[in-house]
């Protein structure tokens, strides 16, 4: 039985990944978005930090349960591309960004709406 407080977290996660979404939608593009360093960049880098946080919350209140769920390299890519966009922002290389956000969050999203619907967990 999953934790109210790890669905929270991942329903954090899911709304993370739906506003960058939501950003590429607007520009038209995934690389058009990131061309735009004063606002689109900054906000999808933001919410990827945020998505890796939320990952690690479920890693140190030890959800494994929840955990169990996700591919454990995506949990671990998440955490390192959080480091690189916090330690190196200038230098981050917006390549593996593009393969991110075209190739794992669509794979966490999918895992995050099957927890969801699994357990009705969507009306909490």
């Amino acid at each position: 039985m999953y934790s109210k407080k790890s669905i929270e977290r991942i329903k954090i996660i899911k709304k993370k990944i739906e506003f960058i979404n939501e950003i590429i939608k607007q520009k038209g593009s995934l690389s058009l978005a990131l061309e735009d360093e004063i606002n689109s960049r900054a906000s999808i880098l933001m919410h990827l930090i945020s998505i890796a946080g939320q990952f690690d919350k479920l890693i140190k209140n030890a959800e494994v349960e929840m955990l169990s769920n996700f591919d454990k390299q995506d949990i671990k890519g998440s955490y390192e591309l959080r480091n690189l966009i916090a330690h190196n922002y200038e230098g981050v290389d917006l390549f593996i960004v593009e393969e991110i956000i075209n190739n794992r969050l669509p794979i966490i999203l999918e895992t995050i709406n099957k927890i969801l619907k699994d357990k009705n967990w969507e009306k909490y």
